[in-house]
């Protein structure tokens, strides 16, 4: 089952990051080619953050029929959003074809592609965390939480095979590739999430007729302060992570001027040591609890915040990979490890859907979404100084939330 969970996150997630990449490397120059590059990359950026606001909606849909009809069927129908979404953005005109149009087509897609990873992250974890045996709950949880790493993964080492094409052929028809491979995965995706079974523990609420009429309704007034710890403790993850693997390319190709194969080759390199830590952490918050490994990656995030950028400012490739290393395993894993598990463990069977959907996406809105345009127009008027500010007031935000948050991986859920 953790595996399934991993499998159907991972193609979903690569569909998401692939517009990541491609706003930061190509977007600005085929959908936005009157500006100039920094607006263009700004302008790119925007259209990156619109998936983030369309994700608590899909959060909220999705989770709505998720805690009502069942986990499973909401997975499948994530996975057909995205897929398609994702397959249409190959196809889209540009700029020089059908001019302002083929921005609005991407912002429509995009938000697509928001609505479907929106409602799938709750399902994926709660397929896992919901199936986990007896204290266990933190590293089956962690397995769907592979799904982003791996994601990113695949999607940077597809768009980097493209991209060594000459820039002529890339720009022509090369970014496309990545996007219509989609197709291919979902394909593979669908064989797998419709074989899985349902959770023992919604089986048990549909069983007894337990379901809640209106799911998000009971969150909101069941459940107020988990919704706002659950957004508190995602900021320092959701907002860095969007830094580390989409703002990066942007800083070291402009800033820098460094290749970008060489940025692209360190995500690659940091993100798949985070595939190895994601489980390490989640198993390590099942002994020592959900709390000390969480504030553990956001003390990390504001510690490393200078570092990075220093390192990243050398311009050498082995310490540009050993900046984006550290970020990836020791802030970022340490954090998305246990989430799945704390953030689920917060909610009642009734709502668990819904609510961590719910406190999940939010996050995304509130951090995320302008992690790259926020970061872009700092650097731009103030320098990378204010990158490591921005960086430490996000983890600030997560360590108070999670001190504030109960405890839970002793905790039974219904």
């Amino acid at each position: 089952m953790a595996v399934a969970s991993l499998i159907g996150t991972t193609i979903e997630w690569y569909d998401f990051f692939l517009y990541g990449t491609a706003s930061a490397l190509v977007f600005n120059r085929l959908f936005f080619p009157t500006f100039d590059p920094l607006t263009g990359t700004l302008a790119a950026f925007g259209t990156y953050a619109v998936g983030f606001f369309a994700r608590p909606i899909g959060g909220i849909v999705i989770g709505h029929y998720g805690d009502k009809i069942g986990r499973k069927s909401m997975l499948v129908l994530t996975l057909v959003v995205m897929g398609i979404a994702t397959f249409l953005i190959g196809l889209l005109p540009t700029y020089e074809q059908i001019g302002p149009w083929a921005a609005g087509g991407l912002i429509l897609l995009r938000v697509a592609q928001g609505f479907g990873v929106g409602g799938e992250w709750g399902g994926a974890v709660l397929m896992a965390v919901e199936h986990a045996p007896p204290g266990m709950r933190g590293y089956y949880g962690s397995w769907p939480q592979i799904g982003v790493p791996a994601g990113l993964v695949l999607s940077t080492a597809v768009f980097a095979v493209f991209s060594s094409l000459p820039e002529a052929q890339f720009l022509s028809w090369g970014w496309r590739v990545p996007f219509l491979l989609s197709a291919l995965l979902v394909i593979v995706g669908l064989m797998i999430r419709v074989r899985i079974l349902e959770t023992p523990a919604f089986s048990r609420l549909k069983e007894d007729a337990r379901e809640a009429r209106q799911p998000i309704v009971e969150v909101l007034t069941t459940y107020p302060k988990q919704v706002l710890l659950a957004i508190g403790a995602r900021f320092a993850e959701n907002g860095a992570f969007y830094i580390y693997s989409v703002f990066v390319l942007t800083y070291a190709t402009q800033q820098v001027k460094m290749s970008q194969q060489i940025v692209l080759n360190g995500i690659l390199i940091g993100a798949g040591i985070e595939l190895l830590a994601i489980p390490l952490f989640g198993a390590l918050s099942d002994r020592v609890g959900r709390r000390p490994v969480y504030l553990f990656g956001a003390f990390a995030t504001a510690l490393w915040a200078y570092p990075l950028f220093r390192l990243l400012d050398t311009g050498s490739p082995p310490l540009v990979w050993l900046a984006l290393i550290v970020a990836f395993v020791s802030s970022h894993a340490a954090m998305y490890g246990p989430q799945a598990a704390f953030l689920s463990e917060l909610f009642g069977t009734r709502v668990r859907y819904s609510g961590a959907s719910l406190g999940a996406q939010l996050a995304g809105v509130v951090a995320g979404a302008p992690a790259p345009f926020v970061a872009t127009l700092l650097l731009a008027r103030y320098g990378s100084i204010a990158l490591v500010m921005y960086l430490i007031v996000m983890a600030i935000v997560t360590i108070v939330s999670v001190v504030l948050a109960s405890e839970t991986h002793r905790d039974q859920i219904d």
